[in-house]
């Protein structure tokens, strides 16, 4: 069995806690690293009936989309509701984990679930996140030290690009120097010229490695004074960001993608509703898992036909299909809980791969979006307008 830190140091790499916005709380809600999980609970929000399960079926770990402490609080008494539900999991050993807005912004995250369960290909982020910020490091070593300063630098954070690390350029030059009088140099005599074989190593530097890498260079280099280059890189967009745009495979009817979307996503009394003329033609779609109404404009700037997220107000829609000049961007607005739960199913996958059967990673089927009755408008009501 895995311990809970096993776990968290692989949900930290898939959903970096730095990718949070500010204002989130993300993270060990409450849990003990040192402790092994037999099994564990995904769900969307941690409410008294997903404690309820993750308890009464032995889970030691309840993970979470939404936090349940997301603001800030100076105590969790048990006689408070979310402080009850802390009392309840600490006293059956489950600890409690949330991945919220790092998840929404990741790659894969909440919003590649959603485009993948509506049948979207070539997803893309629909607001792109700048990539973290990098420096160039260029420095020359002798030649026959270049592999021990490479390995150095690396291990101080320099080198690592994707899913890859320890990555450098290099090439074989003629350095020169001359010792002035006070040098204590490793090659060469003060006063002489020297002309030595060196290797230029080139290496990307993320900025908050930026000490650690300079400090690791000066205490591996064989010179007394290496001379080296740091410089800042431009931004770069990145793989992450918030929401997705995708196609699918044929442009359909409006009407029909709203059908689908309804049968694809997990069952709401919300259900599935639109803005837009049902039989105009959709192709490209963007999505935003939650609440993504801001990203209306985004999702047009980029070409989408519809788009496809949570909580939408009813003045956004009404500009964002009836006060433009062409042909308006069909909105669909689902249940926020319903655009959200896909990534529960895509984050236990993922679990199953890392740890395979040594843990038994469950999904909750527990409908928790807090709408629960839904009764459509009579076509015959007198008081329609």
């Amino acid at each position: 069995m895995p311990l809970l830190g096993e776990i968290v140091q692989a949900l930290d790499e898939w959903f970096d806690p730095r990718w949070a916005e500010s204002w989130d709380a993300v993270g060990l809600t409450c849990g003990d690293p040192d402790e092994s999980v037999e099994r564990m609970l995904l769900a969307v929000d941690a409410v008294p009936g997903t404690v309820r399960e993750a308890i009464d079926g032995g889970c030691g770990l309840l993970l979470t989309h939404h936090p349940l402490l997301l603001t800030g609080v100076h105590g969790v008494p048990a006689t408070d509701p979310k402080g009850r539900l802390v009392h309840r999991m600490i006293r059956a050993g489950t600890a409690h984990f949330v991945a919220h807005t790092n998840a929404d912004v990741a790659r894969p995250g909440v919003s590649d679930a959603l485009g993948e369960r509506l049948g979207l290909v070539d997803l893309r982020p629909l607001e792109p996140q700048d990539e973290e910020p990098l420096h160039k490091l260029v420095v020359f070593v002798p030649q026959a030290e270049a592999e021990k300063l490479v390995d150095a630098l690396a291990d101080a954070g320099a080198g690592r690009i994707g899913d890859y690390e320890r990555c450098a350029w290099q090439t074989v030059g003629e350095g020169t120097f001359r010792p002035l009088p006070g040098a204590n140099p490793t090659l060469g005599a003060v006063g002489d010229v020297e002309r030595v074989t060196e290797t230029r190593i080139e290496m990307v530097v993320p900025a908050r490695c930026r000490s650690a890498v300079v400090t690791a260079l000066r205490h591996a280099h064989p010179y007394e004074e290496p001379a080296f280059d740091l410089l800042a890189m431009a931004p770069v967009p990145g793989r992450r960001g918030t929401g997705r745009i995708g196609d699918l495979p044929d442009a359909v009817p409006l009407g029909e993608f709203v059908r689908r979307a309804a049968a694809d996503l997990p069952a709401t009394a919300w259900g599935v509703r639109a803005a837009g003329d049902p039989e105009r033609a959709v192709r490209t779609i963007a999505v935003c898992g939650g609440s993504g109404g801001s990203l209306a404009d985004a999702a047009r700037a980029a070409g989408a036909d519809a788009f496809v997220t949570a909580d939408l107000k009813h003045h956004p829609v009404v500009e964002a299909v009836t006060e433009r000049d062409d042909d308006g961007l069909a909105l669909v607005d689902a249940a926020h809980w319903a655009t959200e739960a896909p990534w529960l199913d895509a984050v236990a996958g993922a679990l199953r791969a890392r740890f395979g059967t040594t843990v038994d990673v469950r999904v909750s089927r527990q409908v928790t979006d807090p709408w629960t009755l839904h009764v459509p408008s009579s076509e015959t009501s007198p008081n329609t307008p």
